[in-house]
């Protein structure tokens, strides 16, 4: 399954309203990836959002509904989330999902 284009364009219109201009944009495993000075903030794997949150919240995040494990290989990746298109059908959820990506990125020193 190709990813989501119809996701792509609502995080590219809602990085216009999310004060996240500085990010770039990548083709990464089979999908789109978002990054912040060449850290990876958030992405798309088929209809997922793919974010990037670090371990403090991580287990949080993993207690909502909608939200499992980022795992595409069979080995899950620790601070990573995967986040199903219910978790964020209304524009404030997905900006919500990309500012904890964002943000968490912004900690990380550039690559």
């Amino acid at each position: 399954m190709a990813y989501d284009t119809g996701l792509e364009a609502r995080i590219d219109e809602s990085i216009q309203r999310a004060s996240l201009q500085n990010l770039t944009k990548k083709k990464m495993f089979g999908g789109v990836g978002y990054l912040l000075s060449g850290n990876m903030t958030f992405g798309i794997w088929q209809d997922h959002l793919i974010v990037r949150c670090g371990l403090e919240h991580y287990e949080e995040y993993l207690d909502m509904d909608n939200v499992r494990e980022f795992d595409i290989t069979g080995r899950s990746m620790t601070g990573w989330i995967m986040v199903a298109p219910e978790g964020m059908e209304a524009d404030t959820d997905l900006e919500k999902w990309m500012t904890i990506g964002g943000d968490y990125a912004a900690l990380l020193p550039p690559k």
